[in-house]
């Protein structure tokens, strides 16, 4: 019995042995079929801040600014002529990563400082402002002034990708979870932190490091690049592409979130760039965008000649967008508020300039090359369409998704896309000056985009085929569609439970789209 006990170990302990290499092999088989993601976000950055022309036809702005690497992305994939974004950055950040519209998941403003709201929201003269998720995303239950959900790298991270962070997050204020990408389903985070912005492009400057009063914005982690002459941009590449590299040796497939603090504020010139720009003749300050523009392009260059030298390029997705539409209001050259035209106004407004985007997308041997599509898209589809481009199938989220994949758009399938409504909701303070600035919701549908302020309660609507400026206002010439529109908007916001301002004096709520026209 001994004897055939022995000879029984012996049979299994062989078995599990010659079975050992098939399930590693069987295993990595399922690593290299996934595909690689490379999501590149671009921080402020203008529909027409690229000499890729986004529109039916090339503009000024098209002309000056040199992004060659975006060329050459357009030439090997799609161009999305209307894409969306939120006005600001971390409504539109916090939708990326969790696939809910601004008005559900409540983070409508800008995050640092956590539990409290901005200083230009309190100290509004008229408008009392919603308690709105100050505090930003969390991947745990129950923390204070922030949404609960399940982050798009975590589900990616759990279906085996290497998961990587560089750049701006700007996902949660200082103190709360979400301050750390670590937090969120990253298995690095390079440069990531609760600011929005640097205190400086320059590795010479620390980027902010050691500077009294700029604590909060100082660039963290990038310490081997102090004292350097090197452009944040270029350092946070770097670093990028060593962990994609990690990535790479390991056989493991990677989702590289490029999440670049260019083109924001401060601007500062790249002088890899800057001095061709200023040879132009053109204003200084616009010189320094502009180089900021081509330094965040070469990133774009680097990484995708990597993914060639690495010759895993037809297995590796690219996506590129911008944040919100292109700054304009304030700290650019020139007139403000013309930085997007014909677009009208920009960061921070509800018109097309502070919400229209340029986006790209290469996806090998499934999207076809110097492809373009006119089919509407905005930020929380994001989320639904990467999963599906990496296989995951009914992945399980603490939040209802709101988004919707645009793989069929990237099919050139016929779709039904433009026949539903994109909402916007910003009930919130900016805190800056312009046309189309301040708290409002809006709703597009088809060709048509109504906009409702909560200051003056005024409604505005404007046909955006055929009146890109959003010059016109037909409310008076089509009250029909205004109020179509006012109702489908207000139901969204009652549906969602979307916060809206208050009346300071009286403390009561402004009234909802369509109750104005009552």
């Amino acid at each position: 019995m001994r004897k055939i006990n022995i000879i029984y170990a012996i049979f299994t302990l062989l078995l599990v042995v010659s079975c050992k290499p098939k399930d590693k092999e069987k295993k990595e088989t399922i690593k290299i079929n996934q595909p690689n993601i490379v999501l590149f976000l671009v921080d402020d950055m203008g529909w027409q801040d690229t000499s890729v022309p986004f529109w039916n036809k090339r503009t000024p702005f098209n002309d000056l600014y040199q992004t060659p690497n975006m060329e050459r992305l357009a030439n090997e994939g799609m161009k999305f002529t209307q894409a969306y974004a939120t006005a600001v950055c971390s409504p539109t950040r916090i939708s990326l990563m969790t696939g809910m519209n601004a008005a559900k998941h409540q983070v409508t403003n800008w995050t640092l400082n956590k539990d409290a709201i901005q200083p230009m929201e309190s100290n509004h003269k008229t408008l009392s402002f919603p308690n709105w998720n100050v505090n930003g995303m969390s991947p745990v239950a129950g923390d204070k002034n922030a949404v609960y959900a399940t982050p798009l790298p975590q589900v990616l991270n759990d279906a085996g990708y290497y998961t990587i962070h560089s750049g701006k997050a700007h996902l949660g204020a200082i103190g709360t979870p979400g301050e750390n990408p670590l937090n969120l389903g990253f298995d690095v985070n390079i440069a990531g932190h609760a600011a929005g912005a640097p205190a400086s492009y320059y590795g010479l400057d620390n980027f902010g490091n050691g500077k009294k009063g700029q604590e909060k914005w100082a660039v963290p982690g990038l310490e081997q690049y102090h004292g350097k002459d090197i452009f944040l941009t270029e350092a946070i590449t770097i670093e990028a592409i060593k962990a994609v590299d990690t990535a790479v040796q390991k056989q493991q497939p990677f989702f590289l979130y490029m999440s670049h603090y260019a083109i924001h504020s401060p601007i500062m010139g790249d002088d890899r760039f800057v001095q061709k720009y200023y040879e132009k003749g053109i204003d200084s300050t616009e010189a320094k965008y502009a180089s900021m523009i081509e330094g965040m392009d070469k990133s774009l260059g680097d990484i995708m000649d990597f993914l060639e030298e690495k010759n895993i390029v037809d297995n590796t997705i690219i996506l590129f967008m911008s944040d919100n539409g292109g700054l304009s209001a304030l700290a650019r050259g020139g007139k403000p508020n013309t930085h997007n035209k014909p677009l009208n106004s920009g960061k921070g407004s509800a018109y097309e300039g502070g919400i229209r985007e340029p986006m790209l997308v290469k996806w090998p041997g499934k999207v076809k090359e110097k492809s373009v599509t006119d089919d509407y898209v905005i930020i929380e589809d994001f989320y639904p369409t990467i999963l599906e481009m990496a296989g995951i199938q009914n992945p399980k989220t603490v939040q209802e998704v709101d988004g919707q994949s645009f793989i069929p758009i990237l099919r050139e399938e016929k779709t039904n896309t433009n026949e539903r409504p994109l909402f916007w909701h910003y009930p919130n303070e900016w805190g800056v000056s312009g046309p189309g600035i301040g708290a409002s919701s809006a709703v597009r549908l088809g060709d048509w985009k109504l906009i409702y302020f909560y200051k003056n309660q005024k409604l505005e609507l404007f046909n955006i085929t055929e009146d890109i400026g959003e010059l016109k206002n037909l409310v008076e010439i089509n009250p029909e569609k205004a109020k179509a529109l006012a109702i489908i908007l207000t139901d969204y916001l009652k549906e969602v439970k979307a916060q809206i301002p208050a009346n300071k004096k009286n403390g009561k709520q402004i009234p909802y789209p369509a109750e104005v026209l009552n």
